[in-house]
Formats: structure tokens, sequence, C-alpha cells
């Protein structure tokens, strides 16, 4: 664990190099914290700037986490979603080799108000399923996801199959549904209060919010808003 100051590589770069290595290895392993500053300043023999830019450059590409306080861990591996065609959860996480588990939070059949009735492009008061549910990954809270379908479209929907399998093949075995098209906008937000619960991460943790509408030939059958966590996922676009 020497740091060559004679070297052309910078010496925060090559401290980066060291604890990476580490991290491959499995000596660092996932959320392990690192030694404090003055500790690392000790191992390396580097000065406090030295180890500062290491640590802001190892979080930069989403290697450590820094928590004011607390001080820096190594991040977990995220999760990479494609997002190309319409894809599912359930079975991106399969491929990933994760056993997949979901939480009912809430379900609830409700007339929409003016903010859903524009999202779905259909009248103030329609009947719309409503229901939030935790999606889970080995156990861990990933992601949480409130959908609004309408109850014309889906007659009869169970509630009792949302914590058993994917809802896009509910939909499209059960109810026929032939989706055209899916439009989805991603935004960085903070964790609210009640979402840091369910997501078991800290208060204003950061993490993606997601707004779906999927159609069936022009028409709206799915308003969907998901609640990602930042340290999880990361999301990949392929453009042609």
């Amino acid at each position: 664990m020497e740091i060559n100051k004679s070297s052309r590589i910078p010496a925060y770069v090559q401290l980066m190099d060291s604890l990476f290595a580490q991290m491959e290895d499995g000596s660092l392993p996932e959320e392990a914290k690192l030694p404090s500053e003055r500790e690392l300043c000790d191992i390396y023999a580097v000065s406090r700037t030295t180890v500062r830019q290491a640590m802001q450059e190892l979080e930069k590409d989403g290697y450590v986490n820094i928590y004011k306080g607390r001080g820096t861990y190594v991040a977990a591996k995220r999760l990479n979603q494609e997002m190309s065609g319409l894809y599912s959860f359930t079975e991106s996480m399969k491929q990933l080799g994760k056993t997949i588990s979901t939480k009912l939070v809430t379900f609830e059949q409700i007339k929409c108000d003016e903010r859903i009735a524009r999202k779905m492009q259909c009248a103030v008061g329609t009947e719309i399923f409503r229901f939030t549910r935790v999606r889970y990954a080995d156990n861990e809270p990933m992601l949480i996801v409130t959908t609004h379908l309408p109850c014309s479209r889906f007659p009869g929907f169970d509630a009792e199959n949302l914590t058993t399998g994917s809802l896009y093949s509910m939909m499209v075995d059960t109810h026929n549904v032939t989706f055209s098209k899916v439009r989805e906008t991603l935004q960085s937000v903070r964790v609210r209060n009640g979402e840091d619960t369910l997501l078991q991460v800290e208060h204003d943790a950061p993490c993606m919010k997601i707004d779906r509408y999927s159609f069936e030939k022009d028409t709206p059958i799915e308003y969907a808003v998901g609640i990602a966590r930042g340290d999880k996922f990361e999301y990949h676009v392929e453009l042609r």
C-alpha cells in the first residue's frame, strides 16, 4: 500500500486504484466502512488533500458513499436496468439472478381527480384502481410503485395476484392488453417521509422518480409513479 510519489500518475489516482483493487478482490466488500481520512493518510503516507480528492472521485463514480458524521462506505453494486422496449422489473431482476418479492401497501378503487384525469386522458370522476407496491430483490427493498388503472378496462381486477407475479404479464394474459407504446419521464428526487421507511434508506436519500404512461393504441391504460433507490439502480438507454 505504497504511493509512488515519483510516478507521473497523481497520488490521488494511485490511492483510488489501490482502494478499487481491494473492492474487486473482496478485501473491501460491499457496504464495508473505509478507514477514516486520518487513517488513510497514515496508511498511504499522503496528505488529507490527496485522500479527499480520491474519495470525491470514487463517490462521483459510484464506488463509495460518503455520509456526513458517519464515514465513507463501499457502495453496493447497482443493478443495470436496460430501458428498451416494455421492460418489467420482475423479468429484469430474474435475468440478473435475483429473487423477487412484492409487498402490497395499499389497494383502492377511487374516482380520479383532475390531476390523474389529465394524466390518464379521461373524465374527472372516472373509476380507477390505485395501488402501491414495494418491490424487493433478494429481500432488499428497491422500488416503490404507485399504479393507476381504469376500472372499465380491467373488470374484476384481482389485487391478490399483485404480490405473486408480473403486473404486465397479468395485464396481457388475463385482460388481453396489447401495448402500443410506453412513455417514461425520469427525474432525480429526494425520498420523502414514509418512502424512506419503506425503502429502508436515510431521510432525504437520493432517488429516481419514474413516471410511466402505458398505451393501448392511443389510449393510456396505465399511469405509474416509481421511486427507485439511487444507490441501487443504473438506467441504460441505447440510441440508434
